[in-house]
């Protein structure tokens, strides 16, 4: 009897200023898989203004809104569909808090304390519950159906039949030959 325990989706960005280092983006995404997460999905691009509105229209009103979406809207962020068991906590743990000059002081090691530069530009973004996760997979990949996922690909993922690709920045199914 099998005793896998279901894969969870969430949406990790990294964001403009940690675009800009192709060289962090790696040491991100190197840390990333070492903490178990495979990359269902990847792809760079850079956002309107009006789509950073719409991505951050819940914080529309707030004093930090403009600066957010002005930032994000600045340059290419790298955008990925990470799995694992209990991925949003774990995502969320490995990013470390928003604040980051806390968090330089208080969590070093995690990825915002190590690249972080203000609580706007703190290098990560991460789903905070799963129904924000879905959302957000959608809003960015509109053409991604998690439910066929699911049933089509998750257990691959689940039976360790993928493996990294480098080249295409995703987890790719093994040929069981």
């Amino acid at each position: 009897m099998s005793t896998l325990k279901p894969l969870q989706l969430t949406l990790a960005i990294l964001k403009p200023d940690i675009v800009a280092q192709p060289h962090i983006v790696r040491q991100i995404k190197n840390v990333i898989l070492r903490h178990g997460f495979y990359f269902v999905r990847s792809k760079l691009l850079t956002l309107t203004r009006a789509k950073a509105e719409e991505f951050y229209k819940e914080h529309d009103g707030k004093f930090f809104h403009n600066r957010l979406v002005s930032f994000m809207s600045s340059g290419p962020i790298s955008v990925h569909i990470l799995a694992r068991e209990n991925a949003i906590a774990e995502w969320r743990k490995l990013m470390g808090p928003t604040k980051v000059l806390r968090t330089i002081y208080e969590n070093p090691e995690c990825i915002r304390g190590q690249f972080g530069l203000t609580d706007t530009r703190n290098s990560t973004h991460g789903s905070d519950s799963p129904e924000k996760a879905k959302c957000e997979i959608n809003f960015f990949f509109s053409e991604f159906d998690i439910q066929v996922w699911e049933i089509n690909e998750a257990p691959l993922f689940s039976n360790r039949k993928v493996e990294f690709d480098p080249v295409k920045g995703v987890h790719i199914f093994v040929d069981p030959k």
